[in-house]
């Protein structure tokens, strides 16, 4: 038998039999009505648990999780204001039902009914998923089960004073709003997790504002794996920055006592909060999953005893609030409810079609206040006596510490954020004197924790600042890759269009610095990147170029909400000559305010038809550099800028090489998974020329002499070339 049906008939058994768990006497300050709307609530979870299930059997649903156990969240629910932005754990329906009844409007039963089934028409995923979430609760929508959800908690509780010194023209949440964040006690030993517990901490450690209120749903087990008793209340009762609060998860009145002194300790103090609640399991992990195949038919028998909806009709039969016959009438009149509702939410439209899925992976543009670029008087203020400079010519560094200057002079809701960005200026002075032309507020100094780094500015961006968070080498981008995987691009997905990330992430990059830091501090790997359905990643060679599109890339994470990573070559920072010592090269002015180079917009060099060179960053670098002998071998060739790695700019791309008789793909990242196979994919595809490629090999990057032995470099070009050309 099903232990659904066993807890339900248990339920029914022992209601009418009066045959109630022992525990304390309710407290105040809980009224009558709102105990007895707390209790309609855990009792709506309970039906929607069973529906969703027998949806699951009859295959008109396709997920389960269950939130039953977990029905004194709806207890935190009522001790919060539907302002409060809430990251939920998966098992958290009870909470999601319980703030909806203090939204006017809300038919909650009927929206995830829709989501169970899958239903295109569901107010939040569009069908894509079983998950709680709701724009107009302000429940942004999560699918982790690890947790990844803390930190982007975190940043989103750091924005709320970050909002109230630089009001960002989008801003969502109310100065007075806290950020509630739940969780489970396994995924709270996930590093992730522990992650944000102490970024939260040493934010408050320092008196800044972070009003965040971690919930810990405590039922002792992960999955199949119990957490040690006393393991969560060890591990957080003294911790560093942040109040710890303990209540009994299954006394409603208990909870909701707690979690209100928790929420005005956070709302007053500004100050982390963590409440600890005990609560248990019901039905097993998910799914098909039977706990007693690895627990004991007592311990589950014990634990179903327990359910917390008898303790909740004890409570409010000795509060007088409501008696077991009537708390057992809205059990039974709730179950049926919900069954005639499933009956119609089964057979509403479903997603069809890869274009129906794909409809919200690019979220949709939002209005922005125009812009006239830069106030001249702030500008002259800004810049100083490097304001002269601009017109002279400069290497990659220093325009883009140009091109970051006047964007954040004309976008104030652009805030910047990661290790060394601000005092020091950043690992290779990129971020130079930006510290002090903006202030700490918008030159954030992080820890060194890449995953609070993007966590950071994914939860920033929800409360409507542009964040540009830089992590300082791309070797380090794979410690919190699930950060712009799990999280920042899969929202918009999630949320049918309706919640986004928008940012630009900065990373320095790429190979070929000579004899320094080997494979930690020289990475040609992008294929994590470039696997991220939505995310757009670019990467310039030029001074200009980089200047002209990062102006893109801030108009494209402010207005088209994108979350945009723009991969910096830190060989090219320093580069100033290209054929000769001292030539200047590779230099280049500082491009008018206003110009832009666009999406997809490629950038050609030459006009030789005997072959396009195809190639970006270093390799652009490099092919230049390789055209001297290219022209002594009588080879006319033309080079041809990709800027664009994901999405590829196709329709740029083949008009850029149209006309040449050979196409050559000059490509730093590596032969497998490297960006070069997309290339040849295309053109093997859409054209008949031959094509051939110059990669770089299969491995990591050494130290010292052998520091670029792996990759191109202009006699791999050449001798490429050559052998492409005599074919």
């Amino acid at each position: 038998m099903d232990r659904a049906d066993i807890v339900h008939d248990n339920f029914l058994r022992r209601v009418a039999a009066r045959d109630l768990p022992q525990g304390a006497a309710p407290c105040l300050p809980l009224g009558a009505a709102q105990a007895v709307h707390i209790y309609r609530s855990g009792c709506l979870t309970r039906a929607l648990d069973r529906t969703s299930r027998a949806m699951q059997k009859a295959g008109q649903g396709f997920y389960t999780i269950g939130s039953s156990g977990h029905e004194g969240l709806a207890a935190v629910a009522a001790a919060l204001r539907p302002t409060d932005m809430a990251f939920l754990h998966y098992r958290d329906a009870a909470f999601q039902i319980e703030r909806a009844n203090q939204v006017p409007g809300q038919s909650i039963v009927w929206d995830m009914l829709l989501s169970f089934a899958a239903s295109s028409e569901d107010p939040i995923s569009g069908g894509r998923h079983k998950v709680l979430g709701s724009k107009a609760l302000t429940i942004p929508p999560q699918t982790s089960t690890i947790a990844s959800h803390l930190p982007k908690a975190v940043g989103a509780a750091y924005s709320i004073g970050a909002a109230r010194r630089h009001r960002p023209e989008h801003q969502a949440l109310p100065d007075d709003a806290i950020v509630c964040c739940s969780f489970g006690d396994a995924s709270a030993n996930h590093s992730t997790a522990q992650g944000a517990f102490n970024t939260a901490g040493w934010t408050a450690y320092q008196s800044i504002p972070m009003p965040i209120l971690f919930v810990c749903e405590d039922n002792g087990i992960g999955i199949s794996t119990k957490t040690p008793e006393g393991w969560i209340a060890a591990g957080f009762r003294s911790r560093p920055g942040i109040k710890y609060f303990h209540a009994n998860g299954l006394d409603i009145y208990e909870t909701f006592r707690v979690a209100q002194e928790a929420a005005e300790y956070v709302r007053t103090r500004k100050r982390p909060a963590f409440l600890h609640l005990k609560t248990i399991r019901l039905y097993g992990h998910a799914g098909a999953d039977v706990p007693t195949t690895y627990l004991s038919k007592a311990e589950v028998e014990a634990e179903e005893a327990n359910d917390p909806l008898l303790h909740s009709v004890r409570l409010l039969d000795q509060a007088g609030a409501l008696s077991p016959d009537q708390a057992l009438a809205i059990y039974e009149e709730t179950n049926a409810r919900v069954a005639r509702i499933a009956a119609e939410a089964v057979t509403r439209p479903r997603l069809k079609t890869a274009s129906d899925v794909m409809a919200s992976l690019i979220p949709p543009a939002r209005p922005c206040r125009p812009t006239n670029g830069p106030d001249a008087q702030a500008r002259a203020e800004a810049f100083g006596g490097d304001l002269k400079a601009l017109d002279d010519p400069q290497p990659l560094s220093r325009i883009l510490n140009f091109a970051l200057t006047d964007l954040m002079l004309e976008h104030p809701e652009i805030v910047m954020m990661g290790e060394d960005v601000g005092r020091k200026g950043g690992v290779y002075g990129v971020t130079q004197k930006l510290w002090q032309r903006f202030g700490t507020d918008r030159m954030i100094d992080t820890l060194l924790d890449e995953q609070s780094i993007l966590g950071l500015a994914i939860g920033m961006a929800q409360n409507g600042f542009v964040p540009m968070p830089e992590i300082q080498f791309l070797a380090y981008l794979h410690n919190a890759e699930d950060q712009l995987r799990g999280e920042a691009a899969t929202l918009p997905f999630f949320s049918d269009g309706q919640y986004t990330n928008p940012m630009v992430l900065r990373i320095a990059g790429l190979g070929y610095q000579k004899g320094f830091g080997g494979h930690f501090h020289n990475d040609n790997s992008v294929a994590v990147l470039r696997d991220i359905p939505g995310l757009i990643l670019t990467c310039p060679s030029t001074g200009a170029d980089a200047a002209r599109m990062l102006r893109e890339c801030v108009r494209l994470a402010r207005e088209e909400q994108r979350v945009v990573v723009f991969l910096e070559p830190i060989a090219l920072y320093p580069m100033r000559d290209l054929h000769d010592d001292k030539d200047g090269g590779w230099m280049t002015r500082y491009p008018p305010l206003g110009e832009r180079i666009g999406l997809g917009e490629v950038g050609v060099h030459g006009a030789g038809s005997d072959l396009a060179i195809v190639t970006f960053g270093n390799g652009h670098y490099l092919s230049r550099k390789a055209e001297p002998e290219l022209r002594a071998a009588g080879i006319d060739a033309r080079i041809i800028d990709l800027r664009w790695l994901s999405p590829l700019p196709e329709e740029g791309l083949l008009q850029a090489v149209a006309g040449a008789k050979r196409i050559l793909i000059v490509d730093e990242t590596r032969r497998s998974g490297g960006v070069a196979e997309s290339l040849m994919a295309l053109f093997a595809e859409r054209t008949d020329v031959p094509v051939a490629r110059d990669v770089s090999e299969d491995s990591f990057i050494a130290t010292g002499p052998a520091y670029a032995a792996t990759m191109p470099s202009v006699g791999s070009i050449v001798a490429a070339a050559k052998a492409l050309v005599q074919r």
